[in-house]
């Protein structure tokens, strides 16, 4: 069991992905994600493996929810920077984790 002040450590933020690259060196098919925080964050990498779900375009402009405090992680020739937050849906392939509606970038879940 961890306590609540564990989980406050861990520090997930909502961000707007902007940019979506294929990632053809990953073992698993994925994409190379760059997401913005807003102001005290800024511009973050990650990869992440989506691409039974989502299509390039349709993931552009969509906001997610992103770890921003863990050290980066070479994955490969990449440097992912946070670790972009799914789920596994029914045929074990990542749902991506959203707001819901449009928040300010660099909202802090609690």
């Amino acid at each position: 069991m961890i306590t609540f002040k564990d989980f406050e450590k861990v520090d997930i933020r909502v961000g707007k992905i902007i940019e979506v690259l294929d990632f053809p060196e990953a073992r698993k098919p994925a994409y190379k994600l760059k997401i913005d925080f807003g102001g005290e964050l800024g511009t973050k990498k990650s990869s992440a493996q989506i691409v039974s779900n989502y299509s390039k375009e349709e993931l552009l402009g969509k906001q997610v929810l992103a770890v921003v405090n863990f050290p980066p992680r070479q994955i490969g020739p990449f440097m992912s920077e946070v670790l972009t937050l799914g789920v596994p849906d029914k045929n074990n392939e990542v749902v991506l984790i959203n707001p819901g509606s449009d928040v300010p970038l660099g909202g802090k879940l609690y």
